[in-house]
């Protein structure tokens, strides 16, 4: 029962965020909304509904350790696996024009991250102080978008070209009310089953947010990185999984944080944070030089992401033996 919950949950937030999305862009659309503020605002908050109502939910049902394990996780998957498969299906080239820039945002983002969770808990400043951070990226990003019509992602301009959005207002009406209303049960349903897994194998909530719950909610970057590498298109995927790694502290860990205080588990001061960090400092060279995620490289990436896995839950089941 807790696995079909949890594969419900996982299907329900997919189908139903992807609901969210096209319904709110539909929607800006006939409302006559640039395309680059679509992109920077409704495309980014709706491809992150997933995450964020299942952090929300899990700080409300008393399970803080799957909220911060989400964002925490999904930032890890993110870089070694999500940009480590792609590069072993096609070498990456990390040569456009906003990946510098904005791996440096994400580098400081993370570095903040680490030094408010040493606090011992993320309380509401904290995650207004990172929701306003958010704000001001977006600010950013949306001047020099401005200045480089170029740099509007090719998912928003799939979207805008495609035949996938509803075209008469009962239609958008009817995909933004179904995905408001099923992100979440969804979320309920995949939180229960993730906590009832976690019981069932003697694990910690914070070891299975980081692996099966961040895995569950990133699958939509998973595949467009994949579909993108298998498309010769790869270097797309650095830029979406750098602005979506940025997202995920500032966005969905400040709202979190404003909803409720969210306790750091201590064993990811001392291990998971600073994965999640060398993890980012890991792109800075090719950025830096705008090279080539090799298929070598890439398999460092994957083999780096499998051994977190392991030591993960090894360390896991070593603290859960010598707790009473």
């Amino acid at each position: 029962m807790m696995y079909l919950a949890l594969a419900g949950g996982l299907l329900v937030l997919l189908f139903c965020g992807d609901l969210l999305v096209r319904g709110a862009v539909a929607l800006a659309v006939r409302l006559g909304i640039p395309s680059i503020i679509i992109g920077l605002t409704i495309v980014a908050f709706g491809t992150s509904a997933p995450e964020l109502v299942v952090s929300i939910h899990a700080v409300l049902k008393g399970a803080p350790g799957i909220a911060i394990g989400n964002v925490v996780g999904s930032n890890i998957a993110n870089i070694l696996l999500f940009l480590g498969l792609p590069a072993i299906i096609y070498p990456t080239l990390c040569n456009q024009p906003s990946i510098r820039r904005n791996t440096f945002l994400m580098l400081g983002t993370s570095v903040l991250f680490v030094i408010l969770c040493f606090s011992g808990a993320l309380h509401f400043w904290q995650g207004a102080l990172l929701f306003i951070l958010l704000l001001l990226f977006l600010a950013y990003s949306a001047y020099y978008a401005s200045r480089c019509p170029e740099a509007v992602d090719d998912e928003v301009e799939e979207l805008l070209d495609g035949d996938a959005l509803p075209t008469n207002g009962l239609k958008i009406t009817a995909y933004i009310t179904l995905g408001i209303l099923g992100l979440p049960l969804g979320a309920h349903l995949f939180v229960l089953g993730g906590t009832d897994i976690a019981r069932a194998f003697g694990v910690s909530e914070a070891a299975i947010g980081l692996s099966l719950i961040a895995f569950g909610t990133s699958l939509p970057e998973l595949a467009t990185t994949v579909v993108a590498a298998l498309r010769k298109q790869a270097d797309v995927a650095v830029g979406n999984v750098i602005g979506s790694n940025i997202f995920n502290l500032l966005g969905i860990m400040g709202v979190t944080a404003m909803v409720g205080t969210v306790p750091i588990p201590v064993n990811f001061l001392w291990f998971d944070l600073w994965v999640m960090l060398i993890a980012a400092l890991l792109i800075v060279p090719f950025a830096m030089a705008r090279t080539t995620i090799t298929r070598s490289a890439g398999a460092v990436f994957v083999a780096g992401y499998c051994s977190y896995m392991y030591f993960l839950f090894l360390a896991d089941r070593a603290a859960s033996a010598v707790t009473p």
